[in-house]
């Protein structure tokens, strides 16, 4: 007897889709890898969910990225930016196939290169431990008497400023405009409908982060160094990029160079939090902390699903003839979780290996920041488990809110406990779910404002950066 058939198009939102997508992933891979789909704002995509259809699709050539490849159908329902930013602001690395990619992304490798990241990584640590040093701390309740616990909301306190604070360093970003940056404008990567009551306030942040590119383009200009936004003012200034591209990369470092980074952190911190005891195993060895990243991002990673990609004529696809400039879209969670690829797929095992994901794209849009992300994650995780004793959710697991972009993972807030509680905890560092209202409420600080060969390097897969054509697709979300 066949299964009921799912409706036509698959709708792909709602709460309980974003708490968990997993299970309904795992029944679209059974019934084939090509689904039609629908998302909130009446955009149908055929959505790509086995791991070598995925695989395959995002190595196929005939899937271009530019959105001017896209069908009147797409172009009627897309919740693309409106004009001028469009324009403006979305001709970056993601929206581009060869030979213009290729002459761009040559344009930022070398401030990703693995051996300057390196270089960089005491900086980052130091980040690190002094975004922890403002958390509440955990101490003594009075002579004599128990330890308190305390408790601080993750997503404000670190994981949202952390990834800001380590592009700045990375890209060149001046103090006056990191303390400048408002972290509301990431928002603009969920854009909403022209008739969404939430336009208005979409546009405005909109034409608030066009006007912060354009200064800091106007800064740079003035003051040259050698950091990577000057070498791109240079570029644009020796005819190697136009205005908009100039500015559509600028954007796209710093919006999808921050958010996907704030997001992973925050799902791997779920996926410890739901598993205390791999949290305690690797808190007591960090050894295991590269694999254990590799694993956390096949388990959930920040990367949902990819932007668009479009046949320029009527195709096959892993079995499914897709009409010339309908929207595919690979869900990279769903090959991530694919039985047929990784055994027991649903289970986090830290020794897991080999662990071939695809959370960060392969082929000519394998991510060029590779190493910087997979470096914050790692960084990451050691100081949060080594600083945060006893580290446990302080809110029931249900309550905590993903965000509802449609293609990205994570959720707003995280707030945790550390610490002993009334004793009960002990220094032995044991998590779990404390009940909401317990230890001690945070101090409420602010979240902070403030290519190559196309070949995939050796080695697992590492994090999803701004340029993925796949992974790092956060710039239209």
């Amino acid at each position: 007897m066949r299964p009921p058939r799912l409706p036509e198009p698959l709708p792909l939102y709602g709460e309980d889709y974003k708490r968990d997508p997993y299970p309904l992933y795992a029944e679209l891979r059974e019934r084939g890898p090509v689904h039609r789909v629908r998302f909130p704002s009446g955009v149908h995509a055929w959505l790509v969910t086995g791991y070598e259809a995925a695989h395959r699709a995002l190595n196929d050539p005939r899937l271009g990225k530019h959105h001017s490849r896209g069908n009147a159908a797409w172009r009627a329902r897309a919740s693309i930016m409106p004009e001028p930013q469009h324009s403006r602001l979305q001709v970056h690395l993601l929206h581009q196939d060869p030979p213009r990619h290729t002459a761009m992304r040559r344009l930022i490798t070398d401030a990703f290169a693995p051996r300057r990241i390196a270089g960089l990584r005491p900086r980052f640590e130091r980040l690190a431990e002094a975004l922890l040093d403002e958390l509440p701390p955990a101490g003594p309740s009075g002579e004599g008497g128990p330890e308190r616990g305390a408790r601080a909301d993750l997503v404000a306190s670190f994981a949202a400023r952390f990834p800001f604070l380590v592009l700045a360093e990375v890209i060149g970003l001046p103090d006056a405009f990191t303390a400048r940056f408002d972290r509301d404008w990431g928002k603009v990567v969920q854009p909403v409908g022209p008739d969404d009551p939430g336009r208005p306030a979409y546009e405005a942040r909109l034409r608030g982060l066009q006007g912060y590119i354009a200064d800091l383009v106007q800064h740079k200009r003035r003051e040259r160094g050698t950091d990577l936004l000057s070498r791109l003012v240079t570029a644009r200034d020796a005819g190697e990029l136009d205005d908009a591209e100039l500015d559509s990369m600028i954007f796209q470092l710093l919006v999808a160079g921050q958010e996907p980074v704030t997001n992973q952190i925050t799902t791997a911190l779920t996926a410890l939090l739901r598993h205390p005891e791999h949290l305690a195993r690797l808190r007591d060895d960090p050894a295991l902390l590269p694999r254990a990243v590799e694993e956390l991002l096949r388990y959930d990673s920040a990367f949902e699903l990819t932007t668009w990609r479009f046949l320029a004529a009527d195709a096959d696809v892993s079995g499914t003839r897709i009409p010339a400039g309908d929207s595919v879209i690979v869900s990279l969670c769903a090959a991530n979780r694919d039985p047929a690829r990784f055994p027991a797929p649903d289970t986090l095992d830290f020794d897991r290996t080999p662990n071939p994901h695809l959370a960060f794209g392969h082929g000519i849009h394998f991510c060029p920041g590779a190493t910087l992300a997979r470096t914050e994650l790692h960084i990451a995780l050691e100081t949060l488990l080594r600083r945060l004793p006893g580290l446990r959710l302080a809110v029931p697991d249900a309550d905590l809110r993903w965000i509802p972009a449609v293609l990205a993972r994570g959720v707003d807030e995280l707030p945790v406990s550390y610490g002993a509680v009334g004793g009960a905890a002990g220094s032995d560092g044991g998590v779990g779910t404390e009940p909401a209202g317990s230890g001690t409420e945070p101090a409420g600080t602010p979240a902070g404002r403030g290519d190559g060969s196309g070949t995939e390097p050796a080695g697992p897969p590492p994090y999803a950066c701004p340029f993925s054509g796949s992974a790092g697709e956060a710039a239209t979300r």
